[in-house]
């Protein structure tokens, strides 16, 4: 036996006995807690994209209607007041288009929530929306920025060519006071260290002049990194505090829970952690909802 086939063997049996405690300990049937008195709730969640040229197979049209109702269910027992949407598509080929199905089906299943961080596909990306609760909160500006040389060309690739990604913002008010505060809505790239690494880096730089005038900045999203990987260390240095989710996030559309968090929600200094994170690792009828599971945590802005 090679050293090196030795080494394969040790890095397979350390990857199944991760997984197993992973297993163990990432418990599908735990309760919701109830939001913390006066706080937000902050929810992420990857969805997965759907294919619309494909009626059946894994996330076609066929298999999002068997999803959508799953997907409802579970924003409805987190309850939460923001949730940040990656990989809300509606894919048919193509960078912009107007469809987007689960963008509209859960909106119309969860009437209670409107939607920032979104607009025509031409002028502004509508795969990382940002849903709030009507009832409490107003949008007061939104935008986006691309991982790229150039960030501010909309569907510009990656710095190493790979298809495009970005981020989405938005500002908000809760109705009930405290300061405005600006959400920021990540997905990076899942292949390539540096081209998260330097995603990161550019995250922190547009939020830098926020972060400097005081502003509570909350970031959500699918980091594709963990919380001890350099991407998460570059955004620490930026000034966010990582909420600290604890097991699985991804779990292959399985319930394979493998390795820890990659979808994480952080904020500035000042926010503080006021219950969470949680993660819903739930069924519904026998589906899943999606490969990721959604994250939430209550976080009290400073008066």
């Amino acid at each position: 036996m090679t050293s090196s086939f030795r080494a394969l063997l040790a890095a397979l049996l350390s990857l199944a006995l991760i997984g197993c405690a992973a297993l163990v300990s990432d418990r599908a049937d735990a309760p919701v807690s109830s939001v913390a008195p006066g706080a937000l709730r902050m929810a992420t969640w990857n969805v997965h994209y759907i294919r619309l040229r494909a009626e059946e197979g894994d996330w076609s049209i066929g298999d999002w209607a068997r999803r959508r109702g799953p997907a409802a269910a579970a924003l409805r027992d987190i309850g939460a007041d923001i949730v940040a949407f990656q990989e809300m598509e509606s894919f048919g080929g193509g960078e912009a288009g107007d469809v987007n199905l689960a963008r509209d089906d859960l909106l119309e299943a969860l009437p209670g929530y409107a939607i920032a961080a979104s607009g025509p596909p031409a002028s502004f990306p509508n795969t990382q929306p940002i849903f709030y609760r009507a009832d409490r909160l107003d949008a007061l500006d939104q935008g986006w920025f691309f991982f790229s040389e150039t960030p501010d060309v909309i569907y510009s690739r990656t710095y190493d060519g790979s298809w495009p990604a970005f981020a989405s913002w938005a500002r908000l008010r809760d109705r009930r006071g405290g300061p405005e505060f600006t959400v920021v809505n990540v997905h990076f790239e899942y292949r390539s260290g540096s081209n998260r690494t330097r995603s990161a880096r550019l995250v922190a730089e547009r939020m830098a002049p926020r972060i400097a005038a005081g502003e509570p900045v909350i970031l959500m999203g699918d980091l594709n990194a963990m919380e001890w990987m350099r991407t998460a260390g570059i955004l620490r240095e930026a000034g966010l505090v990582f909420a600290g989710v604890r097991g699985a996030t991804y779990h292959l559309n399985r319930g394979l829970n493998l390795f820890g968090a990659i979808d994480h929600i952080a904020a500035t200094d000042g926010v503080s952690l006021a219950g969470g994170p949680e993660v819903l690792r739930r069924r519904y009828d026998g589906i899943w909802p999606s490969d990721h599971y959604p994250v939430f945590a209550d976080l009290v802005l400073p008066r």
